[in-house]
């Protein structure tokens, strides 16, 4: 199974590396549903469901909407699925980031792959360095012995300063000033319902619920481990967030020698503007 999020991003239109034109939100869904998903679920803001009819046409009965009736937060949007997930393991993304695969498997694939064989929750994360740590939810961990680019999870913040990172999120072996930033995806066991309804309990009536807490409360009752993808995330939320995905996606397509050419000419002539404007 697979879950996955949306605001506006995910219907956002995108040139891909072929020079097709395609949603963002198709994109995910056809990485899911390549790694073994069978089923994807939208979870959507009230009165959104008519702006995804186009995915429902394509994807028929592989697309599943779960409306959350009130914007309660990230982890408030996944206890909507829980139904859904019928005490199964499934798969959590986030839909404002694009993800770019560096090798044959998906970043999606790669992380299905790990949590299977280690039956467990495993969570993506990516080098990031300390400027961008306002954005993102980074882990501390130590390297699981015999594997590479798997990590036992010590602990989990959200969004933590520089001080608390070095102090509880350095990770052997990474430069000074770099951490594992989540990548956006998560495969995770029915466990999580069960932290994310204990965070619940705790919140006041006018606070959200996140996920990062309820995985601190995951890792303290079974294994959890983190996987550095080969591959990297783009938060299309981001500067220019929408920009940079289309670059990437370009420069990682067949048509990549065309791409560049385009891009240097627009280079060029940027530059022939701004020197004529100097003068």
């Amino acid at each position: 199974m697979g879950s996955t999020r949306h605001r506006d991003l995910p219907l956002q239109h995108i040139v891909i590396g072929d020079g097709r034109t395609r949603r963002t939100s198709e994109l995910h869904v056809e990485e899911l549903l390549a790694a073994g998903i069978e089923q994807v679920a939208l979870v959507t803001r009230p009165g959104s469901a008519p702006l995804f009819e186009e995915l429902e046409r394509q994807f028929g009965a592989a697309i599943v909407l779960i409306e959350q009736h009130e914007p309660r937060g990230f982890g408030d949007a996944i206890l909507r699925a829980e139904q859904w997930a019928d005490g199964q393991p499934f798969l959590l993304q986030v839909c404002d980031h694009m993800f770019i695969t560096y090798a044959s498997r998906s970043c999606t694939q790669q992380l299905i792959e790990v949590a299977s064989r280690e039956n467990c929750a495993v969570s993506a994360v990516q080098a990031t360095h300390e400027s961008q740590l306002p954005y993102f939810g980074v882990i501390g961990g130590h390297g699981v012995k015999g594997e590479k680019q798997l990590y036992a999870v010590d602990a989990v913040f959200e969004k933590p300063t520089p001080t608390v990172a070095e102090e509880y999120c350095m990770v052997a072996g990474m430069r000074q000033g770099t951490y594992q930033g989540f990548f956006g995806t998560h495969a995770l066991t029915p466990t999580i319902f069960e932290c994310l309804h204990a965070c619940h309990d705790q919140l006041e009536d006018h606070e959200t619920l996140g996920l990062t807490e309820a995985l601190s409360l995951l890792l303290a009752r079974e294994k959890y481990l983190a996987l550095e993808v080969s591959g990297h995330r783009i938060d299309l939320e981001s500067p220019f967030g929408l920009l940079r995905a289309q670059v990437a996606l370009a420069l990682h397509g067949s048509r990549r020698e065309e791409v560049l050419r385009l891009m240097l000419e627009e280079v060029a002539q940027a530059q022939c503007q701004n020197g004529s404007l100097d003068v």
